[in-house]
């Protein structure tokens, strides 16, 4: 069977909606006139373009800005203002002005920063709301303060889904111009939902409870995140290991007695129901072994993001031991590699020292059955 691309093989959004977090309703926010903000959005991704959306559901106005001119007219037909160059989204927007940035991380992002540095106006402020090194935030915001540019950095955590859901957001900037911006911040958050508040918490900023988080100065809101996103490839290679172990629990080179065919597509429904190990992304990998258990559609090469690297490095200056990050990092490089010079050299080595020959292949087994 042919490989599905990732990106093409997702749950049905309204199917997860709620499952962990009711949040807010997209067409309603409680918002009063005097708190509605005009804010341009640059990159219209999957992410960006519903973020754009999001705020416009709740009576923002966004100005709106994409290298491809299609995004730009799409968002334009649902009520944003469009900007087909810098200048047209900067000439749109009321001082002082707020341009959330979201483009993938490095080059695109830096230039786009540099191109609005040299556009905007003294107490302007540029969001970086992607997946930048925290080390570059604060960089940026070192270069922008001569200029009198105000610079925040948001960890975004909500992927496709945040139009409904809300976005977790991870906020690093100084106290004024966060508390200027947030109103956005509260819309584009999930809200408290039914999630009841954790006991002990009196005093403590009300703002987490909603979804957002002013982590300190520039750079520490995408620290958080980078962090986060390691813990992310920890939880989803436990989930992998642990559902693969099950899977293979009905192998033929097991004795007969010990052999078990669970499905574990029915494993990961009934965990989402009370478990300890429940949680959104068991919800999404339900999902995903409902419509496919045996996983055909994938070849199994993961991808890292420098998110998972980073959070490795800054373990490495802290002297602070992340086993499980690190094997999760590893095993994202390991599947992307087809017998890798390490396996062959252990083969070669074990060959040396006893004469041992190589396990058999899947392939071979196949044919021995």
């Amino acid at each position: 069977m042919a490989a599905m691309p990732l990106a093409s093989w997702r749950p049905r959004r309204r199917d997860y909606v709620a499952t962990r977090r009711r949040a807010r309703p997209r067409a309603s926010f409680g918002r009063t006139q005097d708190r509605i903000m005009n804010i341009g959005v640059i990159g219209l991704g999957r992410m960006g373009g519903n973020i754009a959306r999001r705020l416009m559901d709740a009576g923002h106005t966004c100005v709106v800005h994409d290298v491809d001119p299609k995004a730009v007219d799409a968002l334009a037909g649902e009520g944003a203002t469009p900007a087909h160059s810098l200048d047209d989204l900067i000439a749109a927007l009321s001082a002082p002005r707020a341009v959330w940035v979201m483009l993938p991380e490095g080059k695109i992002t830096e230039d786009a920063i540099a191109a609005l540095a040299g556009k905007l106006a003294a107490d302007d402020v540029i969001i970086d709301g992607g997946n930048t090194f925290y080390k570059d935030d604060i960089r940026r915001g070192e270069d922008l303060r001569p200029k009198g540019l105000h610079y925040v950095d948001v960890g975004t955590s909500g992927g496709v889904w945040g139009r409904e859901r809300g976005y977790c957001l991870m906020i690093g900037g100084e106290t004024a111009v966060v508390e200027r911006l947030d109103p956005i911040f509260k819309t584009l958050a999930p809200g408290a939902g039914d999630i009841p508040v954790t006991p002990k918490r009196d005093g403590r900023d009300p703002r987490v409870a909603e979804g957002y988080m002013h982590c300190g100065p520039v750079g520490s809101g995408h620290f958080v995140k980078m962090v986060h996103n390691g813990i992310e490839y920890g939880l989803m290679q436990a989930y992998a290991e642990g559902f693969d172990i099950i899977k293979n629990r009905g192998s033929k080179e097991l004795p007969e007695d010990r052999r078990f065919d669970i499905d574990v597509a029915d494993v990961a429904e009934v965990w989402r129901r009370g478990s300890v190990v429940s949680s959104w992304l068991l919800d999404l990998t339900a999902a995903a072994l409902a419509g496919d258990p045996d996983l055909d559609g994938f070849e199994g090469r993961v991808a890292d993001s420098g998110e998972g690297r980073w959070t490795i490095e800054a373990a490495i200056e802290e002297a602070v031991p992340a086993d499980v990050l690190a094997a999760a990092l590893f095993a994202r490089f390991r599947s992307r590699t087809d017998h890798p010079f390490s396996d062959r050299l252990l083969s070669a080595m074990r060959f040396q020292f006893g004469g041992h020959k190589e396990a058999p292949g899947p392939e071979a087994k196949k044919t021995k059955t």
